[in-house]
């Protein structure tokens, strides 16, 4: 390697929601730079990361991956298990916990770079989730910065939740948080998740989550999966709670989700997992339906709702006789990669959803790209997932949510009150759903008048934005290429500084 070139080395969160924007990341920086770039991960997170880049061989020459030494079952977790795809929710903590004992494993292998190299990397990117990176940069004389691959208003309020703990404060269930502006942004304890709601600072979670989120304030930035125009609260407050600066760099999709002139094409999974259904089938179902006329049903890789939430929702679909894609997973307290089963559906939906072409079940995975692209999707029914929710809003598709983990209910609270594109179903696996709602909802935001054609409005111009964010053309460049480009401005001036 030549002496001039720079090195990045990139150390994802052991989840697919969170390696693939950090593939994502590594090609832009990669096509940007044509620096060397060392993703790092555990074993078998190595071998779905390589069969992922592998798919895209335009970028990828400069792109390596390195294996951590981890076992699983040395962490009290089930075998083979080195990511949270189908993890009970009983081992979420233990495998955050697992996370430290790559610590030493990734120290090693900086200092092998620096021997190979003759100089440290010019920077370690890690996952909010993995701020001990900061340590070990600081230690091998680099840098690092923290990437969060969820949006900023979500992460600032998660952050902030977990390490000042103001529910604890709360007035008839309502708080301020921290890093937020005191006279407009108010939280309701009613938007926490079960797991939150309980944290005192001595459970378990309070204990893990805080002892990994709290290092990554010792990096010298964020970068955030996001554009600024469309979160500039959710900025504010990172820049609040850290003291540093953040740089917007989203969305990190594929181009051919940002160009209108692809829209309708045939282009890969982001997961690297196989469809249930051929993009080809899909697009031929969605073509003969009416433009902005379908919703799309999906709550993520790791996530499922109850038996009875289950039934509710198809008895709502099927009345509100609106066309819909649904990707169905067994319920909550079954394996959710077993098969799926019809008892879990009322009698005879499927088929009567099928003969009508009203309905298209989809098991396990679809190719969620294409049918977010097409021009018949008219409302995504989802978990409220960041990804999920850039590949939604890119295409001017309006949502409706469901969060079931995470910082899911404070970016529903986000599209609903600071965008108005959102309207919320109900929230995690454990409330009642009823049919009636399900109808109404749907009706609502599908509607061609009122507070639907109000959220597809709204959807379109922060479409808009957020492909303009990463546009470069002539003269002009996004917001999110400008950052980009200060990004490594800003790392290269440090370097500079600092030899």
């Amino acid at each position: 390697m030549s002496d001039h070139q720079e090195h990045i080395v990139i150390l994802p969160y052991l989840a697919l929601g969170h390696m693939i924007p950090f593939i994502a990341l590594a090609k832009k920086i990669q096509e940007k730079t044509n620096y060397k770039i060392t993703i790092v991960s555990t074993p078998l997170n190595v071998k779905y990361l390589s069969s992922t880049i592998a798919k895209d061989s335009t970028n990828s020459n400069n792109i390596s991956l390195v294996s951590l030494p981890y076992n699983s079952s040395e962490h009290g977790l089930p075998p083979n298990t080195e990511n949270t795809e189908a993890l009970p929710l009983k081992h979420m903590v233990t495998i955050f916990n697992s996370t430290l004992s790559l610590k030493e494993p990734l120290q090693k292998l900086i200092l092998e770079i620096i021997e190979k190299d003759g100089k440290p990397p010019l920077c370690i990117v890690s996952d909010t989730f993995m701020g001990f990176a900061s340590e070990v940069a600081r230690s091998c004389g680099t840098f690092n910065v923290s990437f969060t691959t969820a949006g900023a208003y979500g992460t600032a309020a998660y952050v902030s939740l977990w390490l000042n703990l103001p529910h604890l404060l709360a007035i008839d269930g309502v708080f301020k948080m921290p890093g937020f502006d005191d006279s407009c942004c108010f939280f309701s304890v009613d938007q926490l998740h079960p797991f939150m709601k309980l944290a005192n600072g001595d459970d378990p979670w309070s204990k893990v989550v805080k002892s990994l989120l709290l290092p990554s304030f010792d990096s010298i930035g964020f970068l955030c999966n996001s554009v600024e125009d469309i979160e500039p609260m959710g900025v504010r407050a990172i820049e609040n709670l850290t003291k540093l600066p953040v740089w917007c760099i989203g969305p990190l999709l594929p181009q051919c989700m940002l160009k209108k002139s692809e829209k309708d094409s045939i282009f890969e999974s982001r997961s690297g997992k196989e469809h249930g259904l051929s993009p080809e089938e899909c697009i031929s179902w969605l073509n003969e339906h009416p433009e902005r006329s379908v919703l799309y049903i999906s709550f993520g890789s790791q996530n499922t709702i109850s038996t009875s939430q289950m039934m509710a929702l198809a008895m709502g679909l099927e009345e509100s006789e609106r066309p819909f894609i649904w990707v169905v997973r067994p319920p909550f307290g079954y394996d959710i990669k077993g098969e799926f089963r019809s008892e879990w559906l009322p009698k005879g939906f499927q088929e009567r959803v099928s003969k009508s072409k009203k309905g298209l079940l989809v098991k396990s995975w679809a190719p969620q790209l294409q049918i977010l692209s097409h021009s018949s999707t008219g409302a995504f029914l989802t978990h409220c997932g960041w990804n999920s929710v850039l590949e939604s809003l890119s295409q001017g598709v309006p949502i409706i949510s469901w969060p079931l983990a995470g910082e899911q209910a404070f970016n529903s609270k986000m599209l609903m009150e600071e965008m108005g594109v959102c309207v919320e179903l109900t929230k995690w696996y454990s409330s009642d759903v009823d049919k009636e709602d399900v109808k109404k909802v749907v009706e609502t935001v599908l509607g061609e008048s009122g507070k639907g054609k109000e959220m597809k409005e709204k959807a379109n111009k922060i479409g808009m934005c957020i492909r303009d964010a990463v546009k470069e053309e002539g003269d002009f460049k996004g917001s999110s290429a400008k950052s980009l480009d200060d990004f490594i401005s800003t790392l290269l001036c440090r370097r500079n500084m600092s030899s």
